[in-house]
Order: C-alpha cells, then structure tokens, then sequence
C-alpha cells in the first residue's frame, strides 16, 4: 500500500514544486524532461519488472524497486543543477516503474477473488488520494520547507514499505527457479518502448525525424514479435494474447488511456484559456474527476462479484462515452461546473472499468503470467495515453492554424500570428490576457475553444472505440472465469 501511494504521489506532486526549482538550479529550456525522463523509464520498464517477478518471485524485485526509488529521490533531492535533476529522475522512474504493477499483482497473487476485488477498489482508492492531495502536498512542502523535501519525503515512507514487505510476504519456492532471461527480447522491447515515447512526446520534432523514428519502431516490433516467439522464457509471453479477457483488457486499455489521459492533458488550457479561470481553479477542476475514480473504483470492485466482469466494464466505459459527449459540446460559453459535471462523469466511468478489467485479467490467466499480465494492462494504458497526447497535440495545432489563418490574417501580422500560435500565454495568463484587445481576446478564446472541440471529438470517438472493445468480454460471473493454481487467503 505504502508503495503504490509513493509511486502515485511522485506522479504528481513535483509539479507544484517546478517554479521554485526552476528559480534554483535555472535549466529552464530541460524543465520539461524531469517529468519526461521519469515517465519514460517508470513506463519501458512495467513489463520487464512484472515478467521478472513472475520468473523469479515478486518480493525481491518489489524491494529492489523501492530501493532504485529512494535513490533516485535522495540524488533528485541533492541536484545542483537541471541536468542531474533530469538524471536523477529517470532513475527515479526506473524503481517507480516497478511500485504500481507489483503492488497490485502481489493483491491479486495472495486473497481470493471476493477479497481481492475489495482490495483492488482500496488501491485503486489509494491511486486517486495521492492524485488529489500530491499537488497539495508538494504546494506545502515546498511554500514551507524547501522543494528538495518533495524529494527526501519518499525516503521515510519507502523504507517503512520495505520492512512491511520483507517482513510480512512469505513466498512459496517455486518461485526460485533457475530460468534464462530473454535479454534480447528485454533490449528490443525497451529499445521500442523508449523510442516510441520520444517520437510521439516531443512535440517539436521535425516531420521527417519522428516518422523515421516510428519506421524504427515498427522495425523493432516485428523484431521483438520473432525473438519472443523463439524465446523459451519470453518477456511478453505472445501466449497470453490467447486469452480473450487480456486480449479484450489492453486493448481498452489502449483506447481508454488514449481518450481519458490525452483529454485531461487539455481541460487545464479550455478552463484557463477559454473561460479564464486561474491556474489554482484549473487544477481543482479535476478533482471531481479523481474523487469519482476513487469513489466508483471501490463501488465496482463490488458489482463485479454481484453481475459480473462484463456489465460492470460495459457500464464503466459507458459512462465514460458520455461523459465525453458532454465534453465535446463545451464552447466559448461554457461554465466550470459544467466541465467538472462531465469530468465526474468520465472519472465515474473511469472508476467502473479500470479495476473491473484489472480484476478479470488477475482471476483469468494462469499463475506464472500473473505480474506480466498485470504490468501488461498498466503498460497499455500508458502507451494509450502518450498517444492519445500526441494525437490530440497534432489536432489542436492543426485547428488552431487553421482558425487563426482564417479569422485573425486581416488583424495580426504573419509574424505575430505565429508567434501567439506558438506560445499562446496570452490566453492563460491574467496579466497578458489584460493587455489585449477585447475584441482579439475573444476571437482567441473562440478559436482555442474550437480547436479543443474537435480535440474532445477525438476523444469520444476514440471512447466509442472502447465500447465497442468490451462489448467482447466473456460472459458469464466472475467466478466462471477464475483460473486454477492461486494462493488463497
């Protein structure tokens, strides 16, 4: 529990913290890549620690990520200047990679399915908290303290995790067998995972660099496809992919990930830029959205045992279509408590179907995939999400450009037009959005609101999209669908 709280906080609460450690080590033009590198190495390596944990126990490597952890938090704390921050973080990233999917594979490995539905609500729970109180936490500590204790904070709480876990989880043997690890396969997968994530995160890339880094990383799909299928120990068994709850889980995952996490990148600029709001009200616009995740995720963990895996899903990814239903409506118009109403909505749906699915992967697939298949499912959501980023970056650039040519070419100079094209701060700044015009101010605000329109289309077409996924989950109750050969508690 301890653990996943960790590795959800970092998530979120270095960001308060940013400014201040800008004003300190300076580095501005690499800010960026302290959340980056951390992101990049806590996602490559979800699949690696999850099929190491099946090969060789979960215990050792659940430690032996709590330990990266703290030292990348303990080197983060002690930087001196941006670029070991930077560093710092990714080896930060690498321990965190490893706190969310163990975690959550240790429930499912150890309690029943009646109690590990009840457990997997609790931590989702735990997920959501952290979201909610990290930026508040890293606001205080950093007003109050210095931002280095955002930091040396982990370090109390990690080690405490460390004993619980040395101490309380005893392990059966089996697991201490002696395997060959698929190095290649490792390599390969990283080596894709990281080069996707760059080609589509940078978002000032050349065109012809990121799709010759996507032709690479095609090439390193179809090579790391034959290596697993000749590897007697795969990384990523292809096995698993026979199992329709798995196969149905990621690819909503996917979809859900792209739609959810791509979108909430934007509804801070449609909250600032269009209605005008501050940056502290934009941030409080998505609590509802986590307190509906937090409070629906344990409600879920319930109706699975009551109706089953498939309805709840179903129910989940509906509320989460039309959640964006109501975002896709939102105009220049639009009200926060409208936006927060549609954002409960979706963090309902979100609530519903992430632990319903994670659920029905733990009960159905065999005992040694267990931490690949759990890794697997938080490993698409993340790649669904830095596309879903990306995608919804390139569709609100486009349609900016293009509202912009058309409606400000007679009022603004070409240079000008680009220029608050590429830094619109004027639409979330107060100071700046003073300065303009009343007219060019809301001829802005409306181009923005339409451009984040179509943005949000995107979304609820990629949400259908997941709909229609689940409609291929197994029927049948929860229990119809356990497999055979787990711990019980």
């Amino acid at each position: 529990m301890l653990g996943l709280f960790l590795g959800a906080l970092e998530a979120t609460v270095v960001s308060t913290a940013m400014p201040t450690v800008i004003a300190s080590l300076g580095g501005l033009h690499i800010y960026s890549w302290v959340f980056s590198a951390y992101i990049l190495t806590s996602t490559v390596t979800v699949p690696l620690w999850g099929r190491l944990s099946d090969l060789y126990g979960r215990k050792r490597f659940m430690l032996m990520g709590i330990a990266i952890f703290l030292i990348g938090s303990a080197l983060s704390g002690a930087a001196t200047s941006m670029a070991q921050l930077v560093l710092f973080r990714a080896i930060q990233g690498l321990g965190a990679g490893a706190l969310l999917p163990l975690g959550m594979t240790i429930i499912g490995e150890i309690y029943s399915l009646e109690k590990r539905a009840r457990m997997q609500g609790f931590f989702s729970g735990v997920w959501g908290l952290a979201s909610i109180v990290g930026p508040l936490i890293g606001g205080f500590i950093t007003d109050h303290f210095s931002w280095r204790w955002v930091f040396y904070i982990n370090i109390p709480f990690g080690i405490a995790a460390a004993l619980l876990i040395g101490l309380a989880l005893i392990e059966p043997r089996d697991h201490r067998k002696k395997v060959t690890v698929d190095y290649a396969g490792a390599v390969t997968l990283t080596a894709f995972v990281t080069i996707l994530l760059i080609a589509l995160g940078q978002q000032n890339l050349d065109a012809l660099v990121r799709a010759s880094l996507l032709g690479l990383c095609a090439l390193l799909l179809g090579l790391f496809l034959v290596l697993e299928r000749r590897a007697n120990e795969p990384i990523v068994p292809l096995s698993l992919f026979r199992h329709r709850i798995f196969s149905v889980s990621s690819a909503n995952g996917f979809f859900v990930g792209m739609a959810m996490f791509g979108s909430l990148s934007f509804i801070p600029l449609f909250v600032q830029g269009v209605i005008g709001t501050t940056a502290t009200e934009a941030g409080t616009t998505l609590t509802p959205f986590m307190l509906c995740w937090v409070g629906f995720s344990i409600i879920g963990s319930r109706m699975i045992l009551k109706i089953g895996y498939r309805p709840t899903a179903l129910l989940g990814v509906g509320l989460l279509v039309a959640g964006f239903l109501g975002m896709a409506t939102l105009n220049a118009e639009a009200s926060r408590l409208l936006v927060m109403g549609y954002l409960s909505l979706a963090g309902a749906g979100m609530g519903f179907s992430m632990v319903t699915l994670l659920i029905a992967v733990q009960t159905s697939v065999p005992r040694d995939q267990l931490g690949i298949a759990t890794s697997g499912t938080v490993f698409f959501r993340s790649i669904g999400g830095a596309v879903g980023v990306a995608v919804m970056g390139a569709v609100l650039s486009a349609q900016m450009s293009a509202h912009a040519n058309s409606d400000l070419s007679s009022s603004l100079s070409p240079e000008k037009l680009a220029d608050l094209l590429r830094h619109p701060d004027a639409l979330i700044s107060p100071a700046a959005r003073a300065q303009l015009p009343a007219p060019l101010l809301e001829a802005l605000q409306q181009i923005l609101a339409t451009a984040l329109h179509w943005v949000f289309i995107v979304g609820l077409i990629v949400a259908v999209l997941a709909l229609i996924v689940t409609l291929f989950l197994p029927r049948g109750t929860a229990q119809e669908h356990v497999s055979g050969g787990r711990t019980r508690t």
